[in-house]
């Protein structure tokens, strides 16, 4: 009797499937968790009507604020603001001379509202003359050491957990994914694939021009002081069709430079997702949205349920921020 029991039981056992595990733990169980889950499983089954071909699965994700933090300004900034104070001396006219007179001697408040293009046009000026190669050894070389002024850890180490996790199950679910950011791609390519898993071919950025030639006899790509490409609001779509030539289904931002790429991104034929990450909590990081200088959500956190995009919660959807608090 005990052994029809325990055969029967094994065979119970065998014919319920287990529970999988949870592809997002660092989530709580949310609208915004329970809707990803949801696109995700539509989208990759075979038999549903929802289903998407591995190929025409692509996920965008901004990378300032969505993938990482931003405050108290842009974390590209901060290098901008080390390599020219590095280099002030061999130049006396920067003192004069915008955006450089901001960044020598202005508050944070005004090196906060340094736009893209004229963060570029720092970065070109501060590296023209030095090889791709080159240029991506300074990035890790300041990555290495410089240090965060409010965490005091190194800046690739403020990326968030909760978006690792998703980047991840993505990933295991047959989708490609991009970072689409108004960030300078060379700033973010040397880094960017220890951090988040994604390829240096797969970031899509602005840029600063380029120019081949040889040196000692050998094939270079030397930096010049010229901006090339501004990858932030409508540029991201360009940048997108450009660089990707496929028309994502899934999008993830978390501000107004985010709008764009979101609305063209969900604008597509068939099932598609757009979440924005809304900064709410000031204690583990920062709570900001409509008035900020950095990562200001506006226009789009006004059109997001109008539009079927999921506003997610940090202080209530997200257990923990970084890696470091697991």
């Amino acid at each position: 009797m005990c052994r029809f029991i325990f055969a029967t039981l094994t065979a119970w056992l065998l014919a319920v499937p287990l529970k999988a595990e949870d592809p997002l733990p660092s989530w709580e169980d949310c609208p915004t968790k329970r809707a990803i889950v949801e696109f995700v499983e539509a989208v990759t089954d075979k038999d549903g009507p929802n289903f998407v071909p591995e190929p025409a699965r692509i996920a965008t994700f901004d990378n300032d604020g969505t993938l990482w933090s931003e405050q108290p300004m842009y974390f590209q900034v901060a290098f901008a603001i080390d390599r020219v104070k590095q280099q002030a001396s061999a130049h006396p006219q920067w003192k004069k001379e915008e955006p450089f007179a901001t960044i020598l001697h202005g508050d944070r408040r005004e090196i906060s509202e340094i736009g893209e293009k004229q963060l570029l046009q720092v970065i070109a000026a501060t590296h023209a003359g030095m090889t791709a190669d080159e240029f991506a050894v300074t990035v890790n070389q300041w990555m290495a050491t410089a240090r965060h002024p409010r965490f005091d850890r190194p800046y690739n180490e403020l990326i968030y957990q909760p978006m690792l996790e998703l980047l991840a199950y993505l990933r295991a679910s047959g989708f490609k994914t991009f970072i689409v950011s108004g960030g300078g791609v060379d700033f973010m390519r040397p880094w960017v694939e220890q951090a988040y898993g994604i390829p240096p071919e797969q970031v899509v950025g602005s840029s600063g021009k380029l120019r081949y030639e040889l040196r000692d006899g050998q094939p270079i790509l030397l930096k010049l002081a010229e901006v090339n490409f501004i990858d932030d609001k409508q540029g991201k779509p360009i940048g997108i069709q450009q660089h990707i030539g496929r028309r994502p289904i899934a999008a993830f931002g978390n501000s107004d430079g985010d709008y764009e790429m979101l609305r063209w991104t969900t604008a597509g034929d068939g099932l598609r997702f757009g979440m924005i990450v809304h900064h709410t909590d000031a204690k583990r990081e920062w709570a900001y949205d409509r008035d900020s200088l950095v990562g200001r959500l506006d226009r789009a956190l006004n059109e997001a349920a109008d539009r079927g995009w999921h506003v997610m919660d940090m202080k209530k959807d997200w257990k923990v921020i970084y890696p470091f608090e697991k």
